[in-house]
Formats: C-alpha cells, structure tokens, sequence
C-alpha cells in the first residue's frame, strides 16, 4: 500500500531503534500493571479458586512478549546474537533460532506496515501500536512514568532518552544540536 497516514511521518521522526524502545517500554508497562493486580488481598475473597494463579500465569506470558520486545531491542541497538544469549544464558545459535522470527516479523513491518483487513477497506497496522503511533506511546509513557514516581519528576522520562532520525536532527535548530 502506498498510501501514507499521519502516522507514518510520526514514525519516521525516531529511529527504529527508538520505536523498537517504545513497544519494550510500553509492554514492561503492561508486565508492571499486571504485577500490580497481584499486589492487594482485599478482593481475595472476590476471585475464584485459582484466580490468582490465572494472573500470575498471564504475568508470565506478559514477561515472555516483553523479552520478545527486549531482543528485538537490542538487535536495533546493534547486539549481536552470542551478546543477546550471555544475559539468556544460552547459546548464540539457540539465540537466533528461538528469536529470528519475531525479528523478521518486526522487519517486514516496515516495508509493508499495513495490511488490509477482509473487506479489503481497513488498513491493519503490522507495527506493535507503540511503534506504529510514537507520538501517542510517548505522551501515554512518559504519563505512566511520572504518575509512577520513575525518574522522580521527570515528566519525560521515557521521550527524554529515545533517538531521533537523522532527518529530523537535522531540521532541529543548530543551538537545539549541541
């Protein structure tokens, strides 16, 4: 599709190393809310038995999609695969064998980030929504992180640190580059 959106101009403002940082900040905060969930007894009495164990095994499934996010990550960033598998604890190969798919996925995304839908009328963004909408993930983090006392009251603590394309550095004033 050749058509663009308002997003992608949004989009092409950070590097994919940025987005790839927003969907893993974006997904620790699901981990984080849902870790939350298991944090209060006063609705203990509200939740079947087994409830809890249903929480803390979507937890888990949380956690696995973020390190999914956290490898893709990385790879942006410039890791290589036997860097990667020292902090998984595995080999380079089992590595790249358990995590290249997801990679793939996150590369074919942006050369086809939209596919349509069955009607063939609604486009379907292929980026994580933190990646496809930066600036949307931007303000609803660095909210998260403020109203969660993360980088005590630094109302940009996600958006502070996240690069930019070069395209975009290079419209900032020359005083905003130094």
């Amino acid at each position: 599709m050749s058509e663009s959106t308002p997003y992608d101009l949004d989009r092409a403002a950070y590097t994919r190393e940025a987005l790839a940082r927003l969907v893993l900040a974006d997904n620790a905060t699901e981990v984080a809310d849902a870790a939350s969930g298991l944090v209060s007894t006063r609705n203990d009495d509200d939740t079947g038995l087994g409830g809890r164990v249903s929480q803390a095994r979507q937890l888990i499934e949380l956690a696995e999609h973020t390190l999914k996010s956290a490898v893709i990550y990385e790879v942006e960033r410039g890791s290589s695969w036997a860097q990667i598998a020292a902090y998984l604890e595995i080999s380079a190969e089992e590595a790249e064998e358990r995590y290249a798919a997801d990679v793939q996925r996150w590369n074919r995304a942006f050369e086809e980030p939209y596919r349509l839908d069955e009607t063939g009328r609604k486009r379907i963004p292929q980026l994580p929504t933190a990646a496809y909408d930066p600036s949307w993930a931007c303000t609803q983090l660095d909210r998260w992180a403020f109203v969660r006392h993360v980088g005590i009251d630094d109302r940009e603590a996600v958006s502070a640190g996240l690069a930019m394309s070069e395209t975009t550095a290079e419209r900032a004033a020359p005083e905003e580059r130094n």
